[in-house]
Formats: C-alpha cells, structure tokens, sequence
C-alpha cells in the first residue's frame, strides 16, 4: 500500500527510471524534488510519482486513528483530480486544466476515492471519480494501470476498494458481462501449481501465472470487498489452499490468505524482489501482508509478522516518508495494536510531523486526554478500534513500491 503498486505499473508504461519511491527493498525517496513541495502535501520528496498516493493514504490512516485531516491536505488532494473525474500520481500547475499529457491513472484514481469518502463531504468528487473508473473497465473485468492497459491485480484491487468505499457494490461493475472479482479469480494460481493460491500480478508472455506476494496482498482484501482499512475477520473455512475451478471471492481470499501465511512463517516477513536487493526484508509489502492476513482471520500469523515490523521496520519508515507510516498505522488498526506504541516510536507523531497538523475530530469520536500510547501526541491521538473506512496495493497497496516482478 506504499509507493510500489504505482512504481510497477509505472515502469509497465516505460516511466519507472526515475521513481524515486522504491520503498519495497528500503531505499529512500529522493532527496532532492525535482518539483517543489506544495505546503499542503505530507512528505519532502519529490511527488512525481506518488503525490496523490502517498496524500491518500495518510488521510485514510489519520481518518482511521479518529482525526480529522487538516483542510489544507484535503484541498491539496481535491485540487488534484481532473474535470473528468480522473488523478495523476501528481500535478504540478493543479490550476491548469488537463490535457491529453497528463498521465491519469487508475491507482492514483482509486486512492483519492478511498481517502475522500473517508473524511467526508466531497461526494460529488467521488462520484465523478468513480464514474470514470468505471468508463475505463477492461473487458475481463478488471483494470490495468493506465487506462487501457492490461489489467492487473493490484489496480483491479486498488479499484475494488474504491467501489466499495463509495458504496457500489465491486460484483454489480461489470464490463461485457464480467467482474472485477472474474479477473482476480483468472489470475488465482490452482492448488496444485507452485506457488497455489497466490495471486499473479499479470501473466507472463506465455499466458503463464506466477506467484506474487504484492498482488496476493492485494487480492485478499480486495476479494474480501475490502480497500486499505481492514479489521481482523473470522478464520477461514480452511487453513490450507482449497481446489476451486473458478473459485468464489472468498475462495480466492482464504487461498491467497494461506500462501502470504506460509510465505511468512520462517522469517516474519517477506524478501524483496527489487533488482539489487538481494537479502533484503521487503518491509511495505510485509505491512500490507499483515492486513491481508488480519482481514482473512488469521490472526497469529498476523500478529508475529506485525511483531516482526514491530522490531524491524522504524528505520524504513523513517526514510520512506508518509506513505510508509500510514501502512504501517493501517497494520496497527488490523491487528488491533498501538501505534504511538511501535517499537518505542510514535507512528501517529511521526506521520502527523510530515505534513499540516491534523486535528481530533470530536464531534464523531468525543473528547479524551491524550495517554501513552498516543506517543504524547499534542492533538489527543489514541487508537480506536473499528472506525471510518470501508476502504486496498500494494500494495499492500499504487505507488507502493509495489513491483511487478514474480518473487
């Protein structure tokens, strides 16, 4: 759910060389914007290629801990969106109308939905958004990347939520009689294959599947109709990957639930497959793990591969900039942990201190001091349990260092 969705989908279209966010394998972002930072857009590096992304995702975490998002980040998220409905991962001159150069996409598209209906009041927006997602459906039901492209799961997922979020019902879009949920279950791997039950990103050249740990993240909560905000669900009707020919959305969750479970169970977390990241713990996919596993009800390999970030992942965060605390607050929610509590670092003070202050929004959570493990937020942060979103890689999950590549 970080800037990898995006990166994939961006080097998918031939534009990925410069992308600074690559935050899968820890890199990070670039220290020096090629654009200046608007006041209103968390994070310093440069927005090219997650602005809106990076703003989504933090509006969402910070709707999730109860806050009310400050109105010059909303603005800055709103100005955004063209006439047609439609996001970039970032535009500069917001002012000026978008014309055919302006690279509009789905991801960022999708986000935007998930992070405007959760702090309310822009249901116009929303809904010209979600009108264009729909325009550019492909006929397998799904969604590539850019309009036209070939789907993907993690778009198609990231699109899911969006629906969800906005109240239409994923199974109810369809496009030359399928659905998002036909394209997610096209791209679900048979029990008996390697890598059976997760999800692939796309198929090869040769029509193949492979396993893809971003893109199984990602369906599991997007068959489970659900975006980036998930609580923990019930446990799966099986723990190990059960045959289905076209199998059900909730068939492809438990399936795709069961592989991210087993793929974490030595280790506690995943490895990167970012070229040069050899050895490398793939710290944002493992956060959006923790979600997808939480979401399928499988709570302890949930909660050792939450420990595991727990211990492991500050430093990341610390270099990877909003979007990767706003993840890592979303695994929090998930697992029903305390985020100004991780590891001895506030996540809540940290993501607040990127961006224009936030404040308690007290008229929808009351009034309460500010306690320990709200990391002695000035604004009253504590964690609360089953709010706001009815939120989706990935990314896990657009711009999340998302990649594309088979693990």
């Amino acid at each position: 759910m970080n800037v990898r969705r995006s990166a994939a989908a961006l080097a998918a279209v031939g534009v990925l060389a410069a992308a600074a966010p690559a935050t899968a394998a820890g890199q990070s972002p670039s220290p020096s914007p090629k654009v200046a930072v608007p006041s209103g857009l968390y994070g310093k590096s440069d927005p090219t290629y997650d602005g809106v992304w990076r703003q989504s995702l933090t509006l969402v975490a910070q709707r999730t801990l109860g806050y009310r998002p400050a109105a010059k980040a909303v603005d800055w998220l709103t100005g955004q969106q063209c006439a047609n409905g439609a996001f970039a991962a970032f535009r500069a001159a917001p002012a000026k109308a978008c014309d055919a150069k302006v690279m509009v996409d789905t991801n960022s598209t999708a986000a935007a939905v998930q992070a405007l209906k959760a702090v309310g009041g822009h249901d116009a927006a929303v809904g010209k958004a979600v009108a264009w997602l729909k325009s550019v459906q492909n006929k397998d039901g799904g969604w590539g990347y850019s309009p036209g492209g070939a789907s993907d799961t993690n778009s198609t997922s990231v699109v899911i939520g969006a629906l969800a979020a906005a109240g239409t019902a994923p199974a109810r879009v369809e496009k030359a009689g399928r659905s998002p949920y036909d394209l997610l279950a096209a791209m679900s791997l048979p029990c008996d294959q390697a890598g059976g039950g997760a999800l692939a990103y796309q198929p090869d050249k040769k029509g193949e599947l492979a396993a893809n740990a971003d893109a199984t993240a990602a369906g599991v909560l997007a068959a489970l109709g659900k975006g980036f905000v998930a609580d923990a669900g019930k446990a799966p009707a099986n723990d190990a990957c059960a045959k289905a020919g076209h199998p059900a959305p909730a068939r492809i969750a438990d399936n795709a639930g069961a592989y991210l479970a087993a793929a974490v169970a030595s280790t506690g977390h995943l490895q990167s497959t970012l070229p040069g990241a050899k050895d490398q713990p793939d710290y944002g996919n493992t956060a959006d793990t923790v979600v997808a596993l939480a979401a399928d009800g499988r709570t302890e390999p949930a909660k050792k591969t939450y420990a595991w970030l727990e211990k492991n992942a500050g430093p990341w965060a610390a270099q990877s900039g909003p979007a990767a605390y706003a993840q890592l607050i979303l695994a929090a929610h998930a697992v029903g942990a305390q985020p100004g509590d991780f590891g001895g670092t506030s996540l809540v003070r940290s993501l607040d201190a990127l961006g224009p202050a936030p404040a308690m929004d007290n008229a929808t959570h009351g009034t309460k001091k500010p306690g320990k493990s709200d990391g002695g937020s000035s604004f009253g942060v504590w964690w609360f349990v089953g709010v706001c979103l009815v939120a989706g890689i990935g990314i896990g999950f657009l711009l999340s260092g998302r990649k594309k590549r088979q693990p």
